[in-house]
């Protein structure tokens, strides 16, 4: 590869949390009508290229993780659908963020897009792990982080930190035999260069 497609392209709504340790972005490729076969690969080449250890999956579905596979690109897939899945899936996703972090890992971390589910579980995070102070100082520092007003959804992921007991965590691979849940937001998608994911709240 040459040029531009030797470097990709970087991820849309691409963000730091932890630099050069712990990003998010949307989905590689799109999500819903905007997905993109060709804009997936280039993204995926681009996560290569800047040496992340790790794509994380928080999405339902499992639709995008064999193009990793192909592409070399090492993954981990921890389905998260917000706060409606209570404190052990709050805690599942934060303790896996963690423990690659602990390892010393570059991962970055999506959903089909960056949206009040991803930002919610990245202001738990924060809070989780005793980074900021308590909720309020973690709403401001994510809301600067993205951007954006933490919605509902947010807040309530950061409300429930409280309930989120370290003894409740979930050993890696222990999930991998449960069927998974599709939510309205984790629709199957076509897997080509058009979607039927719809966008999530």
């Amino acid at each position: 590869m040459r040029g531009k497609w030797a470097q990709g392209i970087q991820p849309r709504n691409f963000t730091w949390i932890v630099k050069d340790r712990f990003a998010v972005c949307e989905r590689p490729g799109g999500y819903g009508a905007n997905h993109r076969k060709v804009r997936r690969q280039e993204e995926i080449v681009w996560l290569r290229q800047n040496d992340f250890d790790f794509v994380m999956s928080l999405c339902g579905s499992t639709q995008n993780l064999h193009n990793y596979e192909e592409m070399a690109v090492p993954f981990h897939h921890v389905p998260y659908g917000g706060p409606a899945g209570g404190p052990l899936s709050l805690t599942r996703a934060m303790a896996s963020i963690r423990d690659h972090v602990n390892d010393g890992d570059k991962i970055v971390v999506h959903r089909e897009e960056v949206g009040e589910k991803i930002t919610g579980l990245v202001a738990a995070y924060l809070l989780w792990m005793g980074l900021v102070p308590d909720g309020p100082a973690t709403i401001n520092i994510t809301e600067r982080l993205f951007e954006r007003e933490l919605g509902q959804l947010g807040r309530e992921a950061v409300a429930m930190v409280e309930r989120c007991d370290p003894s409740d965590e979930v050993p890696v691979g222990a999930f991998i035999d449960m069927p998974i849940e599709f939510e309205d937001d984790d629709e199957v998608f076509d897997d080509s260069d058009g979607g039927a994911d719809s966008e999530e709240e």
